[in-house]
């Protein structure tokens, strides 16, 4: 199918309009205009892109693009290297940053809740904090051990280690999402990254706070889609796991 299609079709069942994001949404880089063959990954980095080559790829797919607010704009170092390995091999980018998120099926967030066997919801609506109550009580450490089997590792628990009954959760870089998820009423809240205050802020709202991995929760959105896109298109697609300890 055409590029330009298909990244309409993505636009569309993304809800790309509804979102206020750090960056583009959508069609990044046009390299070519079919798109038969689509490699995904978290991040658009170098590395990804040579894996998208090495199977032929004519579109690259992912959450973390290019063009985010604030950054140089001039297509040198890095990102010319990057951009200038995607022209010279057809390779088109799409890229979704918080639509991937937040999707109620494909996204990250709707994503780390099934592997956690949790049946979540946003915590209102256009809220990008989902939660879920808990059938029976859970202990800090077999939340833990759940997160580690789910992510393949361990995550860093900070705050009081009490029985857990309604968990809240949102993937990537989300901790600040703590107080919120505090106010309300979440005994746990599971993130990505952590940052130095987060450590006094769990134990003084008395919130246990599990720091994931930045990629391994985002893992999710862009293998969903592009399996999504097999199933309605008659695509290739492949998903290339680049680990990454942050």
């Amino acid at each position: 199918m055409k590029i330009r299609e298909l990244a309409s079709w993505c636009d569309d069942y993304l809800e790309v309009e509804r979102y206020s994001d750090y960056c583009p949404n959508g069609l990044q880089v046009e390299a070519g205009e079919q798109a038969q063959v689509v490699v995904s990954g978290v991040t658009a980095s170098l590395a990804l892109i040579e894996a998208a080559i090495e199977r032929k790829a004519d579109v690259l797919l992912v959450h973390h693009g290019y063009f985010w607010k604030n950054e140089p704009a001039p297509l040198t170092g890095i990102k010319g290297r990057r951009i200038r390995a995607l022209m010279r091999h057809g390779i088109s980018l799409l890229a979704y940053h918080l639509p991937l998120d937040a999707h109620p099926e494909v996204g990250n967030n709707a994503g780390l809740g099934a592997a956690l066997g949790l049946r979540g919801a946003p915590l209102e609506e256009g809220s990008l904090v989902w939660g879920a109550a808990l059938d029976q009580p859970l202990e800090a450490a077999a939340l833990a051990g759940r997160v580690a089997t789910a992510l393949g590792r361990e995550p860093l628990c900070l705050g009081p280690e009490r029985p857990i009954r309604r968990i809240a959760w949102c993937t990537g870089a989300a901790q600040g999402a703590l107080v919120e998820a505090a106010e309300a009423g979440f005994d746990a809240f599971i993130s990505g990254e952590v940052s130095e205050q987060t450590y006094h802020l769990a134990h003084e709202l008395g919130v246990l706070y599990l720091a994931a991995g930045h990629h391994a929760t985002e893992t999710f959105g862009v293998r969903r889609l592009g399996e999504v896109l097999v199933e309605r298109f008659g695509l290739q697609h492949h998903y290339v796991e680049l680990d990454n300890p942050v």
